[in-house]
């Protein structure tokens, strides 16, 4: 990978590497290891297990902070929603880290971009590189500015759509949710969902993920359904 390329994606993290070997680990797909006889040893995969570790602390740390008045459950299902692989992978997304990624030439850059394992453990490995290079500071700005934001702090405390599905359960009624359209290039997609109650559509969601777009259609049902 080009250095310039390592320069822009800095530029993109808001963090610039003292040990630029450090990012460029972080960036090493298994598939390339495989491909050129490298050792496993010499890919993300220590430094996602790290970067892990770092974020479920920093996490943890926020959050307790932040909610005095929640208990250790509600604390635990909070993050938990906060750094599922689903989340992680829109943000790792959202960073465009796919195509910094170096891989196998028998990779497909659109494959893994949508692979949400893969992006998951590109962004931790990212943490646990920023954590060796600049400290537990460091990994903790990176880690508020991108995964512990307002608006992902807002969609982990309304689960619009298991409360949905608890109203549809008191009555037996019937709940679906289906893809009507997405839009938009791979990198910056939009998705349209609707919800069908009773095979009836009662609303339609907008979002930058099948997820995203789930919870707003859901919450727009709770809406229509409390008229």
């Amino acid at each position: 990978m080009q250095s310039n390329n390592l320069v822009e994606l800095e530029k993109i993290i808001n963090y610039s590497f003292n040990n630029k070997e450090l990012l460029l680990l972080s960036l090493t797909h298994p598939s390339y290891a495989n491909e050129n006889n490298i050792d496993k040893v010499h890919t993300n995969q220590r430094l996602e297990f790290l970067g892990d570790a770092v974020l479920e602390l920093i996490s943890s740390d926020f959050l307790y902070r932040l909610y005095n008045n929640y208990p250790e459950g509600t604390l635990t299902k909070t993050r938990a929603k906060l750094v599922c692989e689903d989340n992680l992978s829109d943000v790792a997304r959202h960073l465009q880290l796919f195509k910094y990624l170096k891989i196998g030439k028998g990779e497909n850059e659109s494959q893994l971009m949508h692979n949400n394992s893969t992006m998951c453990d590109t962004i931790e490995a990212i943490i646990g590189a920023i954590y060796l290079d600049g400290g537990i500071e460091c990994a903790k700005s990176f880690i508020i500015k991108y995964i512990l934001t307002d608006e992902n702090l807002a969609k982990s405390n309304n689960d619009f759509k298991s409360e949905l599905q608890e109203k549809a359960n008191i009555n037996n009624d019937e709940l679906r949710y289906e893809l009507i359209k997405e839009s938009g290039p791979d990198h910056n997609k939009t998705f349209e969902i609707a919800v069908f109650y009773n095979d009836k559509k009662l609303a339609i969601g907008i979002g930058k993920s099948k997820k995203e777009a789930e919870q707003n259609a859901a919450k727009q049902s709770l809406k229509l359904l409390e008229v």
